[in-house]
C-alpha cells in the first residue's frame, strides 16, 4: 500500500520547484508548456520610456527627421512667422526700412520623438538680429507629422550668448549654454552656466522646470 502510495504521487501530482516557488503541474504537456513558454522582453520606446511585452516582433521605431525640413520650417517669434529657405529668411525691420531682420539657422540640433506619435522631431537653436550689435537665441522645435514638418513657436534664451549641448531625454529638451551675469557689459565672454528645459504641451513649446 504505502508503494502504491509513492507512485500515485510521483505520476500525477508532481511538484516542480522554479525560482524559489511552488509551480503545481498537472500533466506532462503542462510541464512543457511552462519551460517553453515565450519570456516577458523589455523594449526601449522611442520616448526612452521601457515597457515589458511578449514579443520583440513589430516594435515602432520612431521615424527620421531630415535636416531640410527642419532647416526650411517657419517658425514663430514673439507672433511673427519667419520662414527659413536653407537656414535663412530677411524681411524689413518695418515696411520700407532699410534695416533687415535677419533669422538664421544656428544648430545645435538633436533628434527625437517629442510626442506622442512614432514621428522623429528636431529641436535646435535659431538667432535673429537687425543690424545692431545684439544676436538673439532662441530654441525651436521642428514637428514632424503625416503631412509635413510644423515649426513651434520660439522661446528666447538670451542675447550673444554661448550655446553648449541640447539634448531630449523622455520627451523634453534641455538647453545648456553660458551667459553673462546682468551686471557684466555685454564686452565680457559669458562664463554662467545655465540649464534650461523645455516640453511640447498641446503642440506649444514650453518652458518647464526641471524635476
Amino acid at each position: 500500500m504505502k508503494r502504491l502510495i509513492v507512485i500515485v504521487f510521483a505520476v500525477l501530482i508532481p511538484i516542480v520547484i522554479v525560482g524559489g516557488g511552488l509551480l503545481w503541474v498537472e500533466s506532462p504537456s503542462a510541464f512543457t508548456q511552462f519551460f517553453n513558454r515565450t519570456p516577458a522582453t523589455t523594449v526601449v520606446t522611442p520616448t526612452g520610456a521601457k515597457s515589458n511585452t511578449t514579443t520583440s516582433t513589430n516594435v515602432a521605431v520612431a521615424a527620421p527627421i531630415s535636416p531640410a525640413a527642419y532647416k526650411n520650417a517657419t517658425y514663430s517669434i514673439d507672433g511673427h512667422s519667419f520662414t527659413l529657405v536653407n537656414g535663412h529668411a530677411e524681411s524689413p525691420v518695418v515696411a520700407g526700412s532699410a534695416s533687415r531682420l535677419v533669422t538664421d539657422f544656428f544648430g545645435d540640433e538633436v533628434v527625437g520623438n517629442l510626442n506622442a506619435d512614432t514621428l522623429g522631431d528636431a529641436a535646435s537653436l535659431i538667432t535673429q538680429s537687425s543690424g545692431g550689435s545684439g544676436t538673439f537665441y532662441y530654441v525651436v522645435v521642428a514637428i514632424q507629422t503625416a503631412h509635413g514638418v510644423v515649426g513651434t513657436n520660439a522661446i528666447l534664451l538670451g542675447d550673444r550668448i554661448a550655446p553648449q549641448v541640447v539634448t531630449i531625454s523622455n520627451r523634453k529638451i534641455m538647453v545648456s549654454y553660458a551667459e553673462r551675469k546682468l551686471t557684466d557689459p555685454m564686452t565680457v565672454q559669458p562664463s554662467i552656466m545655465v540649464s534650461k528645459n523645455f516640453e511640447l504641451i498641446n503642440g506649444i513649446l514650453t518652458e518647464v522646470q526641471s524635476k
